[in-house]
């Protein structure tokens, strides 16, 4: 079983990915609360911060989101949606944080129908949660976003950062990347440091960093500070292209 928040047909808007048609599952749940990245919402009277993804992060919100129990009948359900679509998109599987269902038999069993379809698939995932790959061997099939969180998610670094976790995915996936969310405060404070110490016993991946931001006007303030970080320091810049195009409207 799982909990699905959302699904929709766009366009990837970040990472190395950004630009692809794909298919979007987002699931419902989080490790993390990122209470640092700001973005204020109201659950019953009381204003929270937490990332652009409350909704699926915070389980006050959980009445809405659907239990996938039956494996068949949501592949079927896919099949359909990408019939409709007419070929066989990217598929990007979101949060919340995907990997909390790693080893639920339902999850497994979908993203392995995705996998022998020759459909590509990539888990946003914040790199927390340890995959074991030898019991779930399609993993090593997909490709991995690993947006691991920096001090400005408000998260402790014992909570967010899992050497091993980020290890193992780098070792045994098909293909993995990092994807940071950087504001102008952490860049003039500890942006580079962080991230280079992540990057020690992988000096070989690909970095991306994009702005931090729940709509356009908070992208603008971060926007020309991640870009101007990226030149200085070799890295590729990310946008965030549904943001940019459709402001805080969820399901695009």
């Amino acid at each position: 079983m799982f909990y699905l928040v959302e699904e929709f047909f766009s366009i990837q808007g970040e990472g190395k990915y950004a630009g692809t048609p794909s298919y979007f599952l987002r699931t419902g749940g989080c490790n993390l609360s990122c209470e640092g990245f700001g973005a204020s919402y109201d659950v019953n009277g009381l204003v929270k911060c937490g990332c652009d993804t409350y909704f699926a992060v915070d389980r006050a919100f959980s009445h809405s989101w659907q239990k996938i129990e039956d494996a068949q009948i949501f592949i079927s359900h896919l099949k359909m949606q990408f019939d409709a679509i007419g070929y066989l998109p990217h598929v990007v599987i979101t949060g919340g944080e995907p990997l909390l269902y790693a080893s639920e038999k339902v999850f497994y069993a979908v993203f392995s129908w995705l996998i022998d379809s020759g459909i590509h698939v990539t888990f946003e995932t914040n790199g927390v949660i340890e995959i074991d790959f030898d019991k779930f061997p399609a993993y090593k099939k997909a490709i991995f976003a690993l947006s691991v969180k920096l001090s400005n998610s408000g998260e402790l670094m014992s909570k967010r950062i899992n050497i091993n976790a980020i290890k193992k995915i780098i070792d045994n996936s098909q293909e993995s990347f990092f994807k940071f969310t950087l504001s102008k405060d952490i860049i003039e404070d500890s942006a580079y440091d962080e991230i280079s110490k992540l990057m020690i016993n992988h000096p070989n991946q690909a970095i991306y960093c994009m702005p931090v931001g729940e709509c356009k006007s908070t992208l603008e303030i971060n926007d020309k500070a991640v870009f101007y970080f990226c030149m200085k320091h070799g890295f590729n810049y990310s946008d965030r292209l549904h943001i940019r195009i459709f402001d805080t409207t969820q399901g695009v």
